[in-house]
């Protein structure tokens, strides 16, 4: 019985986003091993740098050993270099370059290890280098044997050692750069311990170094605006303290509003990838941490108590700003909003005052208006009067009519009707 199936299109992305989970396989090394590890990042514009220079200098280390060259457009490779396998990834920010190897240095964490990377390659590098650490992987002795050698390879002051992943493993490092420039971390694995499991924890212990120093950052960044938010502040506080002073000029205090929230709105363009991508990284090394499952060796602190006891606090301080920062961004448009509401009022009453004075003003012009039409009746009263007397004075004559009762009687008539005359040329005209 043939077995009929659905043909289905599949988006353009399908196979790549699932290939993309496994795309990134693990390291894997025993005991004894060793490995070198290098994050590049350049100093300014680490996301829109060129990847392509990322990707030429890779294929550069790669034909010293006539080594496969990675996909075009590839963000990762895994392949052997030698007697040796490297590890490299691209991130959004920097470059891992991690090489692995059998055996370790007969002097602990002797500089020549990393030596692995070429000198002249190292000088070529198309950005600074952001972490470097050399990691040591040691069959796992007595624990008597252990602390005498993590007491003599690190500074025991900020020295962390756990068991891990079941007491397979126990993982030391001090966070420290050592006079050859790198970051150390040793590795005793139980004889029971896969070479999967050894390579995993590789892999966090480079991610937790490079995500705590990425984190740091932030860090830096806030302290670098820590003077001009300051400064900032100030006059914000002044500007709200002083919006209460009636005398104090709206309109100036708006315009240094405006400025103030200008500042502070350019600092959080400014800052705003930094932090956010510092938050993003403080939880991958808290995730990393916490999933390898550690365990208190010796009374040591471990990994997660360093991380509470120097690294928490530096990501508290950026947290701390940012949320001062943006703070102090809704202050400002606050501030601005009830300064313009008292700028509405007071051009409000100013309308409201003008408008007045504009009524009072038509007011005296009607007045004056009707004032000047009274005169005008008089005066044209005058003059039609002395036309009508001119024209009556036959009449006078004729029927012998004294001129004070002919004034008498013709005066009010001639008053009254170039009154009305007037009258109702000035309704015609406001029709």
């Amino acid at each position: 019985m043939q077995i009929m199936t659905a043909t289905f299109e599949d988006h353009p992305l399908r196979y790549a986003l699932a290939n993309e989970l496994h795309a990134r396989p693990f390291p894997v090394i025993k005991a004894p091993g060793r490995a070198a590890y290098l994050a590049l990042k350049p100093a300014q514009n680490a996301v829109g740098r060129d990847r392509e220079a990322d990707r030429a200098h890779l294929i550069a280390l790669l034909d010293r050993f006539g080594a496969s060259h990675p996909q075009p457009d590839a963000t990762h490779y895994f392949g052997q270099i030698g007697r040796h396998w490297l590890k490299w990834e691209s991130h959004t920010e920097f470059v891992t370059y991690t090489i692995l190897g059998d055996g370790v240095a007969d002097r602990p964490y002797d500089a020549a290890t990393f030596g692995l990377f070429p000198t002249d390659w190292l000088e070529s590098a198309p950005g600074t280098r952001m972490t470097s650490a050399l990691i040591r992987i040691e069959p796992m002795p007595s624990d008597e044997d252990i602390i005498k050698r993590i007491d003599d390879w690190f500074v025991p002051e900020s020295l962390a050692v756990s068991r891990m992943l079941d007491g397979e493993l126990i993982v030391a490092g001090d966070f420290r750069i050592d006079s050859a420039g790198h970051m150390r971390f040793a590795i005793f694995a139980a004889e029971a311990c896969g070479e999967r499991r050894i390579g995993r924890v590789v892999q966090r212990l480079c991610e937790v170094e490079t995500y705590k120093t990425m984190s740091m950052l932030g860090l830096a960044r806030a302290r670098s605006i820590g003077p001009e938010l300051g400064k900032l502040e100030q006059k914000l506080t002044a500007l709200v303290t002083g919006m209460s002073n009636p005398e104090v000029d709206a309109a100036d205090t708006l315009q240094s509003l405006l400025d103030v929230s200008a500042g502070l709105e350019q600092l959080i363009a400014q800052t705003s990838f930094r932090f956010g991508a510092t938050g993003a990284y403080e939880t991958i090394v808290n995730q990393r941490i916490s999933i390898m499952r550690e365990e208190r060796f010796g009374g040591r602190q471990t990994f997660g108590e360093f991380m509470m006891r120097r690294f928490d606090p530096a990501m508290r301080t950026v947290k701390s700003t940012e949320k001062r920062l943006n703070d102090l961004s809704e202050r400002a448009i606050r501030a601005g909003d009830l300064l313009r509401t008292r700028v509405d009022v007071e051009r409000s009453a100013q309308n409201q005052a003008l408008l007045t004075s504009m009524d009072q003003r038509s007011d005296l012009q009607l007045r004056l208006q009707r004032t000047v039409e009274g005169l005008s009746v008089v005066a044209i009263s005058y003059y039609a009067l002395n036309l009508v007397l001119y024209v009556l004075a036959p009449v006078e004559k004729l029927f012998h009519i004294e001129k004070y009762w002919l004034y008498a009687t013709v005066t009010p008539t001639v008053v009254i009707a170039v009154w009305l005359i007037l009258r109702r040329i000035q309704k015609s005209m406001h029709h």
